[in-house]
């Protein structure tokens, strides 16, 4: 059964002051429905522990951090931080590229993907906003839960763009690997290109909807189609390539998945 908390600010000074959660015998790799459930500020019920390293990640400037979710953390840290993650702790002082990395992690190790059920060929047949926001109502409710906190989570990042210089299409490409499972490398690389589409388009939907509601009428950011990168997009990524070479190491799936769509 899953155990569902109300999210609420004290709840979250209780976690920077080292708060143990109760949770399944490990943090990673078990299903959402076996762990302890909280309920985000959106009503989206998804396990305590994305709510804690998403916290930390925020309060620590995270999203202002360049490459944020780009750049990987030194191996030695992350797998000290999963290890008292899995006893039930939150230690103090968590780097923000760690704290992205263990987010990234937890989706890539969940028994199945979030979009897995979801057939490459659907995604692929995905070609416009309606398209998309059809395609994932067809989700069970826990994976869309899962869905709408990470879109949400990448809007974030997104918004803080000028400083951390990642826009829709370099979250969504590197989240798009973390949120299916195939086996074959090949197929995997294929088909996380029209995630990334698909993520991208959920995305810039999100984004949006929040300025058409800031504004209360019509926003200036139009909705975009499952298609490539326009100019501006692909000199953004230039930079990005060039950043995240001088700045960190980053995963060698997430760039074969970058030279697969180039």
């Amino acid at each position: 059964a899953i155990s569902c908390l109300s999210f609420s600010p004290l709840f979250f000074q209780w976690s920077l002051i080292g708060f143990v959660f109760f949770c399944s015998a490990s943090v990673f790799g078990v299903s959402a429905e076996s762990m302890q459930c909280s309920i985000d500020s959106k009503g989206n019920s998804v396990p305590t522990i994305l709510l804690l390293l998403q916290e930390r990640l925020y309060s620590q400037g995270g999203l202002k951090a360049e490459g944020i979710f780009r750049i990987n953390p030194e191996n030695s840290q992350e797998e000290h931080v999963r290890d008292q993650l899995n006893r039930g702790i939150v230690p103090d002082n968590i780097d923000v590229h760690c704290l992205a990395g263990l987010i990234k992690a937890w989706f890539r190790e969940l028994p199945s993907g979030v979009l897995d059920g979801l057939s490459p060929e659907q995604v692929l047949q995905c070609n416009t906003e309606e398209d998309s926001v059809e395609l994932v109502q067809q989700l069970k409710p826990t994976e869309a839960a899962l869905l709408n906190w990470a879109v949400d989570l990448m809007a974030d990042v997104v918004e803080e763009e000028e400083s951390n210089k990642m826009n829709a299409r370099n979250i969504a490409m590197v989240f798009a690997p973390n949120m299916t499972q195939m086996s074959d490398p090949l197929t995997a690389l294929m088909h996380a290109v029209q995630v990334m589409n698909l993520l991208k388009t959920l995305i810039m939907k999100t984004l949006r909807e929040r300025e058409e509601t800031a504004t209360g009428g019509y926003s200036p950011i139009s909705s975009h189609s499952c298609d490539g990168p326009t100019d501006e997009e692909f000199d953004s990524q230039q930079e990005m390539d060039t950043s995240c070479e001088l700045r960190g190491p980053t995963s060698d799936y997430d760039n074969a998945l970058y030279s697969n769509y180039s």
